[in-house]
């Protein structure tokens, strides 16, 4: 199938007809911006294809506030080798026209032609639905939807495999298929969708699983019924026996031994605590001994190192002493310099002074003649200004107004180009002596005249011709005329002038009064800031304080002469600073001076009555006697310390050959042993009762005979089973087989399809593959190692898959002998810059065996894809020129 013209009249946006025709058989790339109509074309086809004629669903059609439209659609198309003509109208005239060659059809006979051509089928009411769109809607993709196919396939699934049956001949039969489903009615009565059983099979499986389980739980109590039996004569054994030896009256006696050790050893260990308390008291008291006997012999040591301090402190008197007068002298120095410092620092500061003064009375006699010249300045500038301001006056005017004055004369050319194009033109060429007279005015000679409105030509002797321009246009361009002129006229009336031109003079002399009055206004800021009378008053106080200056100057007084090599206040500040520096290092070196004379007085002083101390108490005769006192005790206690020291020794190897911990050690586990044997037998007097007791329950059950009622019961469910189960692996058998070969010849039937899908895939993918379902879906893509759905890739790779399974099912349906055209609205915005290259090559090898429009905004993405990009909007210009000359035409004629 090959589109190659197409027109639309009051649809949407096309109020105007528009006409794309020459469209290519194979690519044709339709390029404009948003809003441009790009996919109302698209809709326009659609509609032209899927809508009844006779609807009433079809409102969107409808130009925007136009309810009597008719939207009316023409396609120009060549299929099955006949060329075919159709024209179908909407809403307020409705009708559908179709030819075919030299035969033509027309209403419902002409849409079913339609739907039989393209394999779709019409809507029972309302607007069409994508269930009915068939193969178009499958090769026919609106904007946003390329990534979605699985649909679109199911709702054109069997044309798709009438295609392929007629390529590869009818290699199924219903027959099969209805004992499929017999074999699977069958099948689904014992099994559920996954496998597992269901129904009678599964109730008897639940059953058989639950004898076996009651079984095998009989089968346990029997089995710890014979245990438990066993474990009551071991038990019975063992408690008669440990009832006779009653071994726990052994390990209670020696027990008793091992505590009676333990108490002899504790008594030893308490005498042995009281002798070493003895034993510290004595060292204790022998240390305070030794150390009141070194006390008593440190004194002779200490009143030599007391004469040797004596003496070394009066060395140290006499020596800070003769520094006296020295450093006495460094003090009445520093004072002198500094008194000659402080008095060089005053006649600077009052040399400084009078600089100060000096350069005050310059500075201060400069800024008056400045202020005098801005005085003067600044009278000059309010003059100047003031003539501005009367030549702003003069000329004022509103420069909006200019601007809409101008405007509106624009308006006015254009509008009186547009009615000369548009007006009726008369032309006269009159003998001399003939004349006419057009709305009252005399025409002679030659000349042309353009009419706007209604107009009578009087031809004398002959009557009156009326003359009334036609067209719409003329009537609205005429008022348009009227109401410019008249709008054109109040505006100069209310600026007050003549002429546009002018109100332009007098805008630029205003404009240029404004630039000087900003300019002089700016200049007199420059030089009296806040206006004459400030300046005024600045000039009067600087000459007040330019005489204060003087007159301090003169009441100064001179430094004097011998001060005069004295350059700065900072420099005399600084030698005074360094002069009070050295008095004050020499003040604190001679308040250190004192400090340290009393400091070796006082150190001499206290050395003396410590050697004076000393010398009295080594001389006094108490001290021998309580010398020698100390030196007996010490020996009795020596030899006390003695005797004590060997029998703590003694009683200590006593001690360790008894081993303490040991004896613990045996009272802890003798204890414990004691009550293990006890407890144990205990334990075991309460077992045999509680074993006693379950047996008799348990023999009263009659375990064994419950076991052999399930066995029978088992073997009984086991039968059923065996049946059903026979049953339903012959059906499962039965089902594989039949579904292996249908799968067989479904992938026969979908080699075809096959081919295509990977000749383009190819392109995209290499060594990548697509496989079809049985429903001719695409489903599994696997790349490599990878293997997963078409629906869980990116957005932008579903969407190429998509476009190229739909060429591939063109090119299968092409093969099959039926028409095929593919619209792309918008598609592929998502794919990147390699892989739409490579979509590129594949839509232009699918362009060779089909036709595809390309709608897109954005030309410059498929600037390389081989084919001249046509413009909507240029396309829409040259319909309005069309229009216009056609209009002109009818207009003169």
């Amino acid at each position: 199938m090959k589109l190659r013209r197409l027109q639309v009249e009051q649809l949407r946006q096309f109020r105007q007809p528009f006409v794309m025709d020459d469209l290519q058989p194979g690519l044709n790339l339709i390029h404009g911006p948003n809003e441009s109509g790009k996919s109302t074309l698209v809709r326009a086809i659609r509609a032209a294809f899927f809508e009844r004629y006779r609807t009433s669903s079809v409102d969107d059609l409808r130009p925007w506030g136009d309810s009597a439209a008719a939207p009316t659609i023409t396609l120009d198309f060549e299929a099955q080798q006949k060329s075919w003509h159709l024209v179908k109208s909407f809403l307020q005239r409705k009708r559908c026209d179709l030819r075919i060659d030299s035969t033509s059809y027309s209403e419902d006979e002409a849409e079913e032609k339609l739907a039989e051509l393209l394999g779709f089928q019409f809507s029972a009411k309302g607007v069409s639905k994508p269930e009915h769109w068939g193969v178009p809607g499958l090769l026919w993709v609106e904007q946003g939807t390329g990534q979605n196919i699985e649909q679109a396939v199911e709702h054109a699934g069997d044309h798709l495999k009438s295609a392929l049956n007629s390529l590869v001949g009818e290699v199924a039969s219903t027959g099969g298929d209805e004992l499929i489903e017999q074999v699977k009615t069958r099948w689904s009565e014992l099994f559920t969708p996954k496998g597992k059983p269901r129904g009678d099979y599964q109730k008897l499986e639940q059953e058989r699983e639950e004898h076996q389980q009651e079984i095998d739980e009989l089968q346990a109590r029997i089995q710890k019924y014979q245990e438990q039996v066993d474990r009551l004569g071991k038990l019975t054994r063992e408690y008669e026996r440990t009832q006779q030896e009653r071994p726990w009256e052994e390990a209670e006696r020696q027990l008793e031994q091992a505590k009676e050790r333990y108490r002899q050893v504790e008594k030893l260990e308490q005498q042995q605590a009281q002798e070493k308390e003895i034993l510290n008291h004595l060292q204790s008291r022998q240390q305070l001994l030794r150390q009141n006997q070194e006390q008593l012999e440190s004194l002779n040591r200490k009143l030599d190192v007391r004469k040797a301090e004596l003496e070394r402190a009066q060395r140290e008197l006499d020596q800070a002493e003769a520094r006296s007068p020295s450093i006495a002298s460094s003090v009445q120095q520093a004072k002198s310099a500094y008194e000659a410092a402080a008095k060089q620092v005053e006649q600077a500061r009052l040399q400084e002074t009078r600089s100060r003064l000096e350069q005050d009375i310059q500075r201060l006699d400069q800024q008056n003649r400045t202020l005098t010249q801005n005085l003067e300045k600044a009278r000059q500038y309010e003059q100047e200004l003031e003539k501005a301001r009367e030549q702003a006056r003069q000329n004022q005017i509103d420069a909006r107004a200019v601007k809409a004055l101008k405007d509106t004369e624009h308006q006015l050319k254009e509008e009186n180009i547009r009615s000369q194009t548009i007006a009726t033109r008369l032309t006269w060429e009159l003998e001399p002596d003939a004349r006419l007279v057009l709305n009252d005015e005399p025409l002679e000679g030659r000349g042309d005249r353009q009419l706007l409105e209604d107009s009578s030509l009087e031809i004398p002797g002959v009557g009156t011709l009326g003359i009334t321009p036609g067209g719409e246009d003329l009537a609205s361009t005429r008022r348009r005329l009227s109401t410019l002129e008249q709008g054109l006229t109040e505006q100069m009336k209310t600026l007050g002038v003549d002429s546009v031109q002018q109100a332009e003079h007098r805008l630029v002399a205003y404009e240029a009064a404004e630039r000087t009055l900003q300019h002089t206004r700016e200049l007199l800021k420059s030089v009296a800031p806040v206006g004459n009378d400030q300046l005024l008053a600045d000039q009067k106080e600087t000459l007040s304080q330019l005489q204060k200056a003087k007159t301090e100057l003169h009441n100064s007084p001179a430094p004097e002469p011998a001060q005069s090599r004295v350059t700065d206040v900072a420099s005399a500040e600084a030698g005074r600073a360094q002069a009070e520096t050295r008095l004050a290092e020499a003040e604190a070196q001679e308040r250190k001076h004192q400090t340290e004379l009393l400091t070796r007085r006082q150190t001499r002083d206290n050395a003396k009555a410590e050697w004076q101390q000393l010398l009295d108490e080594v001389q006094n005769p108490e001290r021998q006697k309580q010398f020698q006192t100390l030196s007996k005790e010490l020996a009795d206690i020596e030899e006390k310390q003695g005797r004590l020291e060997a029998t703590l020794q003694a009683r200590e190897q006593e001690i360790a050959q008894a081993r303490p911990e040991i004896l613990k050690q045996d009272i802890e586990r003798y204890q414990r042993s004691i009550n293990n044997l006890r407890q144990t037998q205990e334990e075991r007097q309460r077992e045999l009762r509680d074993i006693q007791v379950r047996l008799e329950a348990w023999g009263a059950e009659g375990l064994e005979e419950q076991r052999n009622d399930k066995v029978a019961e088992l073997e009984q469910c086991n039968r059923r089973y065996q049946e059903l189960r026979r049953r339903a692996q012959a059906l499962d058998l039965l089902l594989t087989l039949l579904t292996e070969k249908r799968q067989a010849l479904t992938r026969r039937l979908q080699a075809p399809l096959q081919k295509h899908l990977d000749h383009y895939l190819s392109l995209l993918f290499p060594q990548a593959t697509l496989e079809v379902d049985e429903h001719l879906r695409p489903g599994t893509f696997t790349r490599g190692t990878e293997l997963g759905q078409i629906n869980e890739l990116s957005f932008g790779a579903r969407e190429q898959m998509g476009l190229i399974s739909r060429l591939a099912y063109a090119d299968l349906l092409r093969e099959a002998g039926r028409p095929t055209l593919v619209i792309l609205d918008d598609t592929l915005v998502h794919s990147d810059t390699d892989r739409l290259d490579d979509m590129k090559r594949i839509l232009f090898d699918a362009a060779n065996r089909h036709q595809i429009l390309l709608f897109t905004c954005h030309p410059e993405k498929w600037s390389d894809l081989g084919v001249v990009p046509r413009d909507i909007l240029a396309m829409k210009e040259q319909g309005l020129r069309l229009t216009s000359s056609e209009s002109l035409t009818g207009s003169s004629q």
